[in-house]
């Protein structure tokens, strides 16, 4: 079926879409951001980056890290952060549904997968 691909672009051009959300509920779910980037294939440095960027695109932060060490280190959403995610996955789930109509007509014009 086919769907929409959401991506937010804030003023001053920082974004957010589908892979920074999941980086997010990757890291909810497995308490790292290394963790969560093996979950999700990705390089360590890279999910870092992301998050930095968020972190960075916003007056409050969206992942708390701690370094590594005898304890291990970790990262979690923050408040910020919990909430972000949860606003993205509703615009996300109401734009689906009023489009649903549109999507399912794009769709039945579609060529058969082979």
């Amino acid at each position: 079926m086919a769907h929409l691909w959401l991506r937010v672009v804030l003023d001053d051009g920082d974004y957010f879409g589908p892979g920074k959300i999941e980086l997010l509920e990757a890291i909810e779910e497995h308490g790292s951001i290394s963790a969560a980037a093996r979950s999700m294939g990705m390089a360590y440095r890279h999910a870092w980056e992301l998050v930095d960027a968020m972190n960075q695109a916003f007056r409050e932060p969206v992942v708390a890290a701690e370094s590594g060490g005898s304890a291990g280190g970790g990262a979690s959403l923050t408040p910020w952060g919990a909430s972000l995610l949860q606003r993205f996955r509703a615009i996300e789930e109401r734009a689906q549904r009023a489009t649903h109509r549109e999507l399912e007509a794009l769709q039945s014009k579609a060529r058969p997968q082979s």
